[in-house]
């Protein structure tokens, strides 16, 4: 059975998460652990790179480009809540909408908002992470 790795944080990427409160840090950085396993279960994901888009932590399908970018954030603004971003371009939104509408809480055309302290929704959010990650390879041709 092959182990997991989850890669240590870049520097960048270390330093904005350091920033954060310790609820959205702690449940950011589970996010970033169900990101790398659902990657890993897909070998058509490919590899991962992890840097910083708009100043928060961001993820690419590097090679292949499978996906869209995916991005966690907490915000001042929204101090109970963490979020999951995609390119608003996209029709993820509308994908999740029609699997998961009851049971996240999708916000316009980029987000899943997820309060802290409460119990993650796992399953659909490895899942919705999964269709993020081969978006680019699923989605019908233009």
């Amino acid at each position: 059975m092959r182990t997991l790795h989850i890669p240590d944080l870049p520097t960048p990427v270390f330093d904005v998460f350091e920033t954060y409160p310790a609820p959205a840090k702690n449940l950011l950085l589970r996010l970033r652990t169900l990101l790398y396993e659902t990657a890993d279960s897909l070998p058509e994901a490919g590899r991962i790179t992890e840097t910083l888009k708009w100043g928060e932590p961001a993820y690419l399908t590097s090679a292949p480009k499978s996906g869209t970018t995916i991005r966690l954030a907490w915000s001042q603004k929204r101090p109970k809540t963490v979020g999951i971003f995609v390119n608003c371009q996209t029709t993820l939104l509308d994908e999740w909408r029609g699997l998961y509408g009851g049971v996240l809480d999708l916000v316009g055309n980029r987000e899943i908002r997820l309060p802290l302290g409460e119990t993650l929704p796992a399953d659909p959010i490895r899942h919705c992470l999964a269709m993020a990650l081969t978006y680019h390879q699923r989605k019908p041709a233009s």
